[in-house]
């Protein structure tokens, strides 16, 4: 979350704010289309609505409540994330909130945000949910919350209120609920967004707990993850939530799980060793407030990647204002690169005669950036243990950073090789892989590729 310049006054901070409007990254493609709804329901602080429904729901739909940053908007959150295209896969709705107010943060500071039916954001969002629960054959117990920076605040701030509504949230860089509280009216608390607000888990469970006096149902799962080098809403408030949600959860805050899911990033779960344990805490080394926000992750903690097996049409088609025809996406600073969507292994209907592997590479350009999607594909009858794709960038790029694959060297003649948890590529099978680089001008791909000294076909 960042806050409005003038409450704070300083440059640095004014900096940190744009920084975190690099989240944007291509439109999903998609022939659904993101809606604007109206007259949705309560809803105190002028909240806009933004619904998204796939064009093949599942019976049973799961729902999530997508909740964008500081400077944000819900088409910006949607152009931004791949919620919408996983949406697209798997059959769930989604709902993007937008502010209104001048900051574009949500307010998690009040003390009418941070009780239940208080009035102010949430029950703004409250009002979206059920909403969306008349018109469509919602699952109840598949209701989640996700968001970056301000909304994973809120998305703290969400579990909280409604512990009842939402089965699980993902907050990427937030901060512990009522860590950000305030009683002066102002949106952002100092002293909480530098990691200077340390409680004991007891006490951070208790802010959760007197959101809703007298609850004692089920709690929602969390999910967390946060940079070492956050400048924005310093890293002690990872530590924080952690034992925030291990309280209100019951359980201690030794980890019962902890790998190692690519390079840099510590994954520990707490009360569970699956994907789905109560509380998941990933620490992402070096990573920045600016960080990637890795949706398919945070599906695969909701349960949601499961493809729908039939289509249920609303019960009443919703109410919409048409979207803006391009989804206002931040300009300042070029796009974060988000980790390629998991490809669901399919064999190829019938394999034909030449090369036995095969190279999709898509390029997102920008200004003197750009990022890749890259998917490798085998038809060999063996499949592959532990590969290398070979290919030669063109003059002028250079690899900054890249995703589910180690690069070298950074230009020139380029060799991407496997990591830990995607060495096997089975026979029909993909592996997706991307990169981030640098670039004068040239902005084609390579012309060819080879894997594992094999020649590609190139899509």
């Amino acid at each position: 979350m960042r806050p409005r310049i003038k409450l704070l006054g300083t440059a640095l901070v004014a900096a940190a704010l744009t920084a975190l409007a690099a989240i944007a990254a291509p439109t999903p493609a998609s022939a659904a289309t993101l809606t604007q709804v109206t007259n949705f329901g309560a809803n105190p602080s002028n909240l806009q609505m933004y619904l998204y429904v796939p064009n093949t729901v599942a019976a049973r739909p799961g729902l999530l409540v997508a909740v964008h940053y500081c400077t944000g908007s819900g088409p910006a959150f949607y152009s931004g994330t791949q919620y919408a295209a996983l949406a697209d896969r798997y059959g769930y709705i989604v709902i993007y909130p937008s502010v209104t107010r001048s900051s574009k943060c949500f307010d998690v500071s009040s003390p009418q945000a941070l009780r239940r039916d208080g009035g102010s954001d949430p029950v703004g969002i409250k009002s979206m949910v059920d909403y969306v629960r008349s018109r469509y054959a919602v699952d109840p117990n598949r209701i989640f919350a996700t968001g970056t920076s301000s909304g994973a605040m809120m998305t703290n701030v969400l579990l909280g209120d409604y512990p009842d509504v939402f089965a699980a949230g993902a907050a990427f860089a937030g901060v512990p609920f009522g860590c950000f509280a305030t009683t002066d009216g102002s949106e952002w608390n100092s002293q909480c967004a530098n990691g200077q607000v340390t409680k004991t888990a007891q006490q951070w469970g208790d802010l959760v707990r007197n959101a809703y006096p007298g609850y004692t149902g089920k709690r929602p799962r969390m999910q967390v993850w946060h940079g070492t080098n956050d400048e924005t809403l310093r890293y002690p408030n990872f530590g924080e939530e952690v034992k925030q949600w291990t309280n209100v959860q019951g359980l201690s805050q030794t980890p019962t799980f902890t790998d190692t899911p690519q390079a840099g990033y510590t994954r520990t779960r707490y009360g569970g060793s699956g994907g789905t344990a109560p509380v998941e805490a990933i620490s992402m080394q070096g990573v920045t407030h600016n960080l990637p926000v890795d949706a398919a992750q945070a599906i695969r903690f909701f349960g949601l990647d499961a493809p729908p097996t039939t289509t249920a049409p609303p019960t009443t088609a919703p109410p919409t204002t048409p979207p803006p025809t391009t989804p206002p996406v931040p300009t300042t600073t070029p796009p974060t690169p988000y980790p390629p969507t998991p490809t669901t292994p399919a064999p190829p209907t019938t394999p034909g005669p030449g090369p036995l592997c095969r190279v999709e590479y898509t390029v997102n350009a920008w200004g003197t950036g750009l990022t890749t999607a890259i998917k490798i594909t085998t038809y060999n009858d063996t499949g592959i243990v532990g590969w290398s794709l070979a290919f030669t960038l063109p003059a002028g790029q250079t690899i900054t950073s890249g995703w589910n694959a180690t690069y070298s060297p950074t230009s020139g003649a380029v060799t991407a090789r496997n990591v830990s948890y995607n060495g096997t590529i089975a026979p029909g099978a993909s592996v997706s892989i991307g990169f981030q680089a640098n670039h004068t001008g040239d902005t084609s791909k390579p012309p060819f590729f080879t894997l594992n000294g094999s020649p590609c076909s190139v899509a």
